[in-house]
């Protein structure tokens, strides 16, 4: 049996080549076979690890999480509606790196809507978004910044504003450069901010 160390550097390798694989070609090309090429190993190996198309694209789905989370975030300079819009910042297609991050998770949807399992844990993932989000959206609503008499409703409409502003931005980089969507995501907010009848 390997050593622990073995193993662990191991595993590092499998995370590294299944990102690349995701990254590069998207969960439709996630394979046993796509992913060995990318470490030079045998498909032998990887069995070792998952023992079926399944199991891989959990394991890929646990990657993904591991990079998302991993990732540096802005610091926000104030709380409220500064940090509701540094946390949306976060998650827009800004940098090479984010393109390729949010490339993975859209590409990982299509698979999600066709299995009641990888539903319920997309599913999740934005619960868990959108609670991260209420946080600053609460705040801005205290300190006055943005309407307080549906945060809940807030925070759905900021999500799915910033989700959309994602996937446009994918497929028409050009149409949507970083400028442009962080303009677009100033001028939503500043909407927000604008229908509040008490300002």
């Amino acid at each position: 049996m390997p050593a622990r160390g073995d193993h662990e550097a191991r595993r590092r390798d499998v995370s590294e080549a299944v990102w690349r694989v995701l990254a590069d070609r998207g969960f439709g090309a996630l394979t046993l076979r796509a992913v060995a090429a990318e470490m030079g190993a045998s498909t032998g190996l990887l069995t070792h690890y998952f023992p079926n198309k399944r199991a891989l694209v959990d394991y890929a789905l646990e990657v993904a999480d591991e990079y998302t989370s991993g990732r540096r975030m802005r610091e926000a300079p104030a709380p409220g509606l500064a940090a509701l819009r540094a946390a949306l910042l976060d998650v827009l297609p800004l940098t090479p790196e984010a393109a390729r991050m949010n490339r993975v998770w859209v590409g990982s949807w299509d698979g999600a809507l066709a299995d009641a399992g990888l539903s319920g844990r997309q599913r999740r993932r934005y619960e868990d978004w959108r609670a991260r989000l209420r946080v600053h959206a609460a705040a801005a609503a205290e300190r006055g910044e943005l309407p307080g008499s549906d945060v809940d409703g807030l925070v759905a409409t900021a999500a799915a504003f910033t989700h959309g502003l994602v996937v446009q931005a994918l497929f028409d980089p050009e149409l949507f450069p970083p400028e442009r969507q962080i303009g677009l995501l100033d001028g939503f907010l500043g909407s927000l901010a604008s229908a509040d009848p008490a300002r």
